[in-house]
């Protein structure tokens, strides 16, 4: 059986690349982290703090300033609000 390579994705931009989606597929969990904190009604302190990171690393994310934001990153932040993101993977033909 042949090894497979690990896909590393920096962020959602690379993330939908790898698993063949659009750009705008990727864009969406972005999108789906700034919706839910504006319904909540959180500041940027207080989802740093519930995602355990940094003020300016969520200003980045919800200003969708995410070039150098890690995909674990924004999983993380989605987790820390309550969510919880769903992969599907299946395999190539």
């Amino acid at each position: 059986m042949k090894k497979a390579n690990p896909v590393v994705a920096r962020n959602s931009r690379e993330l939908a690349s790898a698993f063949g989606l659009s750009p705008a597929e990727g864009a969406e969990v972005e999108l789906r982290i700034v919706d839910i904190v504006a319904r909540k009604k959180l500041t940027h302190a207080e989802v740093a703090k519930l995602a355990r990171t940094s003020r300016t690393r969520v200003t980045a994310i919800l200003n969708r300033n995410t070039k150098s934001v890690s995909t674990d990153l924004l999983l993380r932040v989605l987790y820390a609000l309550g969510y919880m993101a769903k992969l599907r993977i299946k395999r190539a033909a």
